[in-house]
């Protein structure tokens, strides 16, 4: 009997420990890219992209009201949907048959079956307490799209360096109040401190230098296999992965030269990612990164959550 309850508890002991086991590092070698392309000059202000499918994903770019269909093996526009609304568009996002528009103010736009030619457009006014937003991803756990803010979460000095990731349920159709994610910059410069992090730094007069970070989230996705939320920084020339708590497993800073303005990020279903830079002086690419779960290393991870 004794033996029995031994093996029981010799079980449960395994099964707990396998639930904390989680995957630090990102996946993928950030450094050199699969592939590079260089896309065409209407999507020179592209500013965020979304996977269709492993041959397509769909992108806007900042000022024209138009969905781009873009075919990777081809390395072209196929198709375009115009919803002839200019503004500060920043992000994209696929659910479904449905394709949502995020623009900075925080208004979302909503394309129910996006690919008729006469889909019905509906705009929701989230009220994110942010008034400049910059990254939108589809969390298919919660049923939620997350809008990340790309300055401070809220008006005020004590939000100087305070950032959020909001989730707008899709249920609902409304904000959820509470943020999903919160993150604070010092965090951040502290991780970078700790963990001998290349980042840009700053001294003051007489002082030594220190990190300088500001931690403007420029696009978010997340993992189609770890559920892990990915961030760039596209000011900081910096790229994160964050777990399910909202803590940092993963960061590196990005070469200029390859990631002059990186603000769109989605992954294919086969893992491979995709990230696409702004072309301000130089050309507007796309750039992809195959998988390779071996860059990942298991890791002991603590009770947590993030905010739901």
């Amino acid at each position: 009997m004794k033996k029995i309850s031994w093996k029981i508890i010799s079980l449960l002991i395994i099964t707990i420990l396998i639930s904390w086991t989680s995957f630090t590092g990102s996946g993928y070698n950030i450094q050199k890219p699969t592939a590079t392309f260089v896309l065409p000059d209407i999507l020179h202000e592209i500013s965020g992209l979304t996977s269709i499918d492993n041959n397509t994903f769909a992108c806007i770019q900042d000022e024209n009201g138009i969905i781009f269909i873009y075919d990777i093996a081809l390395n072209k526009i196929i198709k375009q949907y115009n919803f002839k609304l200019d503004g500060d568009y920043e992000g994209i996002s696929k659910v479904g048959t449905t394709m949502y528009v995020l623009r900075s103010d925080g208004v979302l736009f909503e394309f129910l079956n996006y690919q008729s030619p006469d889909f019905k457009l509906k705009t929701y006014a989230t009220g994110i307490p942010a008034n400049n937003n910059e990254g939108l991803c589809y969390d298919v756990s919660s049923n939620m799209l997350l809008i990340a803010n790309k300055g401070k979460m809220s008006k005020g000095k004590e939000y100087k360096d305070k950032r959020a990731i909001y989730g707008f349920d899709l249920k609902t159709k409304k904000l959820i109040q509470k943020p999903v994610y919160e993150f604070d910059v010092n965090v951040v410069k502290k991780y970078a401190i700790d963990n001998k992090i290349k980042v840009n730094t700053k001294a003051r007069k007489g002082e030594n230098p220190e990190p300088f970070i500001k931690f403007m989230t420029s696009a978010i996705a997340i993992h189609p296999f770890s559920k892990k939320l990915y961030v760039l920084s596209a000011a900081d020339h910096l790229f994160f992965v964050f777990n399910q708590n909202g803590s940092i497993d993963h960061m590196e800073s990005l070469n200029a030269n390859t990631f002059n303005k990186a603000e769109g990020i989605t992954f294919l279903d086969n893992g491979d990612m995709l990230i696409t830079n702004e072309g301000q002086q130089k050309k507007p690419t796309f750039l992809r990164f195959n998988y390779n779960a071996k860059l990942q290393k298991k890791t002991i991870q603590p009770f947590g959550k993030k905010n739901i």
